[in-house]
């Protein structure tokens, strides 16, 4: 899908939205990239895990301290018009507001319910998964809040801690430990090993880490920047995720993160990817997509340049759930 599809009604705007997750950075970003794309104003709630609702969800029922309507609780407050979850844990909650509502929220979901297609009333999964439907969409890329207008406007006023940088620039965007994967003393010694030598053929690396990156990894990065044209974010200062985008001619990023390589592919320059011997089978299926669409190759320590449009599902799954919200909205006056 390529940046720049036509925009979504302008009514859904005026909808009342809630975003639902258990507080997962991934899920949230992928939901709230949709909420802006459709103008919307969310309210974002987190489901707290306790156990044993946490170990039930996402067939069992909800935390009764979080009930929908229950004062003090996660779901207080007038439901919404509009309801857009992801995650295991958020799905007996979509399942309690749509109960609550009598149908009325109209429930959207991000990535595979694991309770079938008629968990929701709108459901996006990658192309990847196995999930299909009337009710389902799939795309090659997923959602996300990295827009070509915030990536323009990063470009106008760059970024003074990385403008300094002598070009080419190469965003280095590194995840962490998952459910599906670890970063092992062989994996950090590579990366490290191929990241120098990017940097020894005169590459200017700007290196941003996750919260789910391993201590050891990520001290060796911040001593990797010393002492040589690159920047480490530490944490300090304003994020600057969107301008290294924004300024990289390349991007190099691990492959325990579907999001990172979605959001990399959006701007057009070449992705390298490290790959980790680890790395999820439906991630490997959405990384070969990629590398025969010309946007992604393999990283081996050289800045490889590839040429594509950007490409972006945002703006095209953002006017498909409109679309369904409208008809859902339409449905719900010709009952009345």
């Amino acid at each position: 899908m390529k940046a720049g599809s036509a925009a979504p009604p302008p009514d859904i705007a005026r909808a009342r939205a809630w975003v639902i997750t258990d507080g997962k950075a991934g899920d949230e970003t992928q939901c709230l990239g949709l909420v802006e794309t459709l103008g919307l104003r969310a309210d974002v709630r987190r489901i707290p895990g306790r156990a044993p609702f946490s170990w039930l969800a996402p067939w069992g029922p909800v935390d009764p301290r979080h009930a929908p309507g229950r004062s003090g609780g996660a779901l207080a407050g007038p439901l919404p018009d509009l309801l857009l979850a992801s995650g295991r844990q958020a799905v007996p909650y979509l399942r309690a507001i749509r109960r609550a509502s009598a149908g009325r929220t109209f429930t959207a979901f991000l990535k595979d319910p694991r309770t079938g297609p008629a968990s929701a009333d709108f459901i996006w999964v990658p192309d990847y998964d196995d999930l299909r439907g009337a009710n389902v969409l799939t795309t090659p890329t997923p959602p996300h809040r990295v827009t070509p207008a915030r990536l323009a406007a990063a470009r106008a006023a760059p970024d003074p801690r990385l403008a300094a940088l002598p070009r080419p620039r190469v965003a280095v965007l590194v995840g962490g430990d998952s459910r599906h994967l670890r970063f092992s003393a062989a994996d950090t010694a590579r990366l490290l090993a191929e990241l120098s030598a990017l940097s020894e053929a005169g590459a200017s690396l700007m290196l941003t880490v996750s919260r789910r990156t391993p201590p050891a990894l990520r001290a060796a990065l911040a001593a990797l920047a010393k002492d040589r044209p690159a920047f480490f974010w530490d944490g300090s200062g304003e994020n600057p995720y969107v301008p290294m985008l924004a300024l990289a001619e390349a991007v190099v990023v691990t492959s325990d993160s579907a999001n990172m390589v979605g959001e990399a592919v959006s701007t057009g320059v070449a992705v390298l990817l490290f790959e980790l011997p680890g790395t999820y089978v439906r991630h490997r299926r959405f990384f070969a997509g990629l590398q025969a669409a010309g946007a992604l190759a393999p990283f081996t320590g050289q800045l490889d340049m590839l040429h594509y449009a950007p490409i972006d599902a945002t703006p095209e799954i953002a006017r498909r759930l409109a679309d369904a919200y409208m008809r859902h909205q339409a449905g719900i006056a010709l009952s009345r």
